[in-house]
């Protein structure tokens, strides 16, 4: 019985405990912390160490491209932080001046974030219509003839 145990129950055992200890270190490799960038910078040293998401406007002429690196500041309630983009995809394409975006990534001890992805969007196109606004002036649809006056004006065919 004994002889049984060791010839299965040491190799479940490792295998059970390296699984776990996969599972945690993903976990922890994955997990990330939202913050502003005021609760960044009251965070002490421990900045340094954790994974965070950081959003803001990008600051209007602010964006220096070198291929898919790149550099830009984000604003957020008075405060600024610089960020250095290098992931392995381009920017979005809403990724422009005064744009919303986000940061993920860590905070260099060079006081520059160092972000490993990036998302953007830009606040004017997402947002509602204003009332009165409208028309084909401005690209929109001008609204539809009535289902009833569009079938009196079609030729028929026979």
């Amino acid at each position: 019985m004994n002889n049984k145990f060791v010839k299965f129950g040491v190799p479940i055992v490792l295998i059970v405990t390296g699984l776990a200890y996969l599972a945690f270190s993903g976990i922890q490799e994955s997990k990330s912390y939202y913050v502003t960038i005021k609760e960044m910078n009251e965070m002490g040293d421990g900045v340094y160490s954790k994974r965070l998401r950081v959003a803001g406007n990008v600051q209007p002429g602010s964006i220096h491209r070198q291929g898919t690196h790149v550099e830009f500041v984000l604003a957020e309630a008075g405060r600024t932080l610089n960020v250095a983009y290098s992931g392995t995809e381009a920017p979005p394409d809403t990724f422009k001046d005064n744009a919303n975006a986000l940061a993920e990534g860590n905070y260099g001890h060079d006081g520059v974030f160092h972000a490993k992805q990036l998302q953007a969007k830009c606040a004017s196109k997402y947002a509602p219509a204003q009332p009165g606004a409208g028309g084909a002036a401005d690209g929109t649809a001008a609204p539809a003839s009535p289902p009833e006056k569009a079938q009196a004006a079609a030729p028929s065919s026979m």
